[in-house]
């Protein structure tokens, strides 16, 4: 052999062993250090009984204004007391020595312990460390401690409609509500993915391992402002325990991006002990599950609309007479009252029916519909929260023009409060519909984040009617509401409050009261 061949075949093997060894360290690196927690686990799991599955699941957090994170859902660790019935010879001298020390239930441990065909019976959960080492130094003959995880809330009942839970369904543990169940394929760590064989483990899923996507495990860091979230509630249960409605929500929403801030719904539950909740429908989520016909918040929507397709301007005059009458139909203000010669400006700050009739008869009744179903509003958000529903707008398509003057002041269509919450950040970002979102970005189980993408804006307003509409809505709370006394100095602070007949679903038309 040439002495050129030779080191050819010495530098060909060299590279080969390189690669080799590349591959190996890299593996390594994954098995000892990203998925170290798996093998822990595994290792865990052998001193527990047989098909125990030991519960791993990605973290969920809040992030404060400075961008540090807040545990939002977490792992805690503790133990389980288990039994072996046949090893018990005398169950009240077992039952008192461990009752010094946790409270464990007579009646649940006298069944137990009569099982004498089962080697495995658990009397206790979540047993703290401290405590477990005492029973461990209690030496007890058939009483065996072994490890647990479970789902832990920090906060407790804070924003648990965006967090949701987790549960059984069936055989399977799961989310079931909120970001839990949206996310589940990032949260959920399956612990039975182990690989028998080290060679196979060593060599297989090198893509996988290497790839980015939304559907790797990891930890969920959400847009929620913890300090804004504890606001929102504690607003939000004032008016509640004040009007005492079947619910009270609220959103806070970054109107340029679609960030969620905060969510909150009163009444509440603890996610830690939700067992304890009666009412299952306290689970739901009704900001983006059901629709509700919005009433006088609408206005802002139609009067941008009017501004938008030159319809009409903020000096744009009608006669107000305090109701209007279409297909034989009378709408009226909300007092009854007319007011005369009035421009736009005063039908936003008096909040009138008439003039929001008014103007979307101007813009017509095929343009009014195209406006108001730009806003989004018989259309999913795209929120990332499960049972999303979508708007409803038939009235929209009827050749009627009573339909189109009642749905310019919030009757007749219906919208989920975050589908409102969108049309109306549209009125002040600029003319955009973002698309309205709890999590911002995942931090991956093997290394390295991804920040969560959305789909982008669209505009569906002029840059000018935005600023138009923002003024004259400024306007409204500092001359208007409440005789301009919510004023706040060296604030711009746009707003219309609003207020709707309730739908009479069994009988039809809506509620005298």
């Amino acid at each position: 052999m040439s002495k050129e061949k030779a080191v050819r075949r010495i530098r060909a093997i060299s590279a080969l062993v390189l690669v080799f060894a590349s591959v190996l360290f890299f593996r390594l690196y994954t098995l000892q250090i990203v998925e170290g927690d798996k093998y822990k686990n595994k290792a865990d799991r052998q001193y527990l009984q047989s098909n125990y599955d030991f519960f791993d699941r990605g973290s969920i957090y809040f992030q404060s204004k400075d961008g540090g994170l807040v545990s939002a859902a977490t792992l805690k660790i503790g133990f389980i007391v288990a039994l072996n019935p046949k090893q018990i010879k005398d169950p009240e001298s077992v039952y008192e020595r461990l009752n010094s020390v946790i409270p464990v239930d007579k009646a649940s441990f006298d069944e137990s312990v009569s099982k004498k065909d089962d080697p495995y019976e658990e009397v206790a959960h979540r047993v703290s460390s401290d405590d477990a080492e005492k029973i461990k130094t209690l030496d007890i003959t058939g009483v065996t401690l072994y490890k647990e995880r479970w789902r832990f809330y920090p906060g407790g009942s804070m924003a648990s409609h965006a967090l949701g839970l987790l549960a059984f369904k069936g055989d399977e543990y799961g989310g079931r509500y909120g970001l839990e169940r949206y996310y589940e394929n990032n949260l959920n760590r399956n612990s039975n993915s182990v690989f028998v064989n080290f060679f196979a483990e060593i060599f297989s899923n090198i893509k996988d391992t290497l790839s980015f996507d939304n559907t790797l495990e990891g930890e969920i860091v959400t847009t929620i402002e913890p300090s804004v979230q504890s606001f929102l509630e504690s607003q939000i249960k004032k008016v509640d325990d004040s009007w005492q409605s079947d619910f009270t929500g609220g959103i806070i929403m970054n109107p340029k991006n679609g960030e969620i801030l905060a969510l909150s719904i009163y009444p509440n539950f603890d996610p830690n002990n939700f067992q304890d909740v009666e009412n299952p429908k306290i689970f739901s989520n009704p900001l983006v599950e059901n629709v509700f016909e919005m009433g006088s918040i609408i206005k802002p929507l139609t009067m941008a609309a009017g501004l938008d397709s030159g319809a009409v301007t903020a000096q744009t005059t009608y006669f107000d007479a305090g109701f209007l009458t279409l297909d034989r139909k009378t709408i009226s203000n909300f007092d009854g009252k007319g007011r005369g010669l009035v421009d736009m400006q005063e039908v936003l700050s008096q909040s009138l029916n008439t003039g929001a009739a008014y103007v979307a008869g101007k813009i017509g009744n095929k343009k009014f519909a195209e406006y108001m179903l730009n806003y989004g509003i018989n259309q999913k958000t795209g929120i990332d929260l499960p049972n999303e529903t979508q708007g409803l707008a038939d009235n929209l398509e009827s050749p009627r023009n009573i339909e189109y003057a009642t749905a310019s002041f919030g009757q007749g269509i219906a919208m989920t409060p975050i589908e409102t919450v969108r049309a109306l950040a549209s009125l002040g970002n600029g003319g955009f519909l973002v698309t309205p979102h709890l999590a911002k970005k995942i931090n991956y189980k093997i290394g390295g984040s991804k920040e969560i993408s959305f789909p982008p804006p669209t505009q569906i307003l002029k840059s000018e009617t935005s600023e138009e509409i923002s003024r004259m809505l400024v306007k409204v709370v500092d001359t208007a509401l409440l005789g301009g006394t919510v004023k706040i100095e060296n604030y711009s602070i746009a707003a219309k409050t609003g207020t709707a007949q309730i739908a009479n679903l069994n009988e039809g038309g809506y509620y005298d009261d």
